[in-house]
């Protein structure tokens, strides 16, 4: 999830229906069985995987917006700015996958939230960003592009592409 701040109000793009269930599919099958998934600013992500009520899953919500504190111990407080500031329950390389869609086109909300997402993960990485990020992307996090493309509900003015460090379901029936 990309946003946008402007006269004090948070302004959120949220991926298409299709596309978050896409991504919470792939989130799951690298997860593997008892798996724990980070989604960091990527809520719309989080609320399919919560759909789909996989009860083997952990499954947390880092975002910034504190209308996901709804969501209780799932939810934990995220500032870019301060890529390492967790609450003591959330341990260095304790998620099995992170995806992340950092809040702004930028080499350095990139690499801020490449901190955060280098102590999360235990291995794999799912990073959804413009397609302008590619070469940054590579080389802060080891990731590489994949043949799917993430949709919006609503039109953003970059072109959006997700890349992964491990082997995806991404790069498959495209």
């Amino acid at each position: 999830m990309s946003r946008a701040l402007g006269d004090g109000q948070l302004s959120q793009f949220w991926y298409s229906q299709e596309t978050a269930l896409k991504l919470a599919k792939e989130a799951i099958a690298a997860a593997g069985e008892g798996g724990r998934i980070a989604c960091v600013s990527t809520p719309s992500v989080y609320q399919k995987l919560r759909e789909l009520h996989r009860e083997d899953l952990a499954v947390y919500v880092f975002e910034y917006d504190r209308r996901f504190a709804i969501y209780g111990e799932e939810f934990v407080f995220y500032d870019y700015n301060n890529p390492l500031d967790f609450p003591e329950n959330i341990a260095a390389h304790s998620f099995d996958i992170v995806i992340v869609d950092p809040p702004y086109l930028s080499e350095e909300c990139l690499r801020k939230t490449s901190e955060t997402v280098k102590y999360l993960t235990r291995d794999k990485i799912l990073l959804c960003t413009g397609a302008v990020m590619e070469e940054e992307a590579m080389r802060v996090l080891g990731v590489k592009m994949c043949r799917f493309t993430p949709e919006h509900t609503r039109n953003v003015a970059n072109e959006f592409r997700c890349y992964t460090n491990y082997d995806s379901g991404l790069d498959h029936d495209v």
